[in-house]
């Protein structure tokens, strides 16, 4: 069976990485890996401790609100009006995510329309080309480097799509 979605998707750049360091650890190479930010240290026994208080409190069994926590929402939009100046309503402004691939790819799924074109800087995290693409859009790539005109490049890519 194929999926039409799947088979244009580029490979998972993450996968081909930890295939070369599980490769270069078996030649006996001390790798020390920078990438996805994964702990390899035990967290802090303090944390450790509220995590496992949390975990014994009925009240935390069940999903939040699909919008996220009411207090959590206010948090961020007092966050953002102390450090950036910016009101929020956290009711209708501020909505939280179990992390940032999800809400990039929903945010996609709302912008974007079958045939839009996405510009989209390279390298990047994958979600960033994947999300477009699973709204329907075409990707176009902007090459990011030393030396290299941003909106410049920016532009071009807007008048090639």
């Amino acid at each position: 069976m194929e999926f039409r979605r799947i088979t244009g998707l580029p490979p998972y750049v993450f996968t081909i990485i930890d295939g070369l360091k599980i490769e270069a650890r078996r030649q006996g190479h001390d790798v020390i890996d920078l990438g996805f930010g994964n702990p390899d240290l035990p967290s802090p026994e303090v944390a450790v401790e509220k995590l496992a208080e949390a975990a014994h409190n009925s009240r935390n069994h069940r999903y939040s609100s699909s919008r996220g926590i009411p207090k959590l929402r206010e948090a961020v939009a007092d966050l953002y009006l102390r450090r950036f100046g910016v009101a929020l309503d956290p009711d209708t402004e501020v909505i939280s995510t179990i992390g940032a691939k999800e809400g990039f790819s929903h945010l996609m799924w709302v912008l974007l329309e079958q045939g839009d074109a996405a510009l989209v800087p390279s390298p990047s995290y994958p979600i960033h080309i994947w999300g477009p693409l699973f709204a329907g859009a075409d990707v176009r790539e902007i090459p990011m480097g030393t030396g290299a005109d941003f909106f410049e490049k920016i532009q071009e890519a807007y008048e090639y799509s």
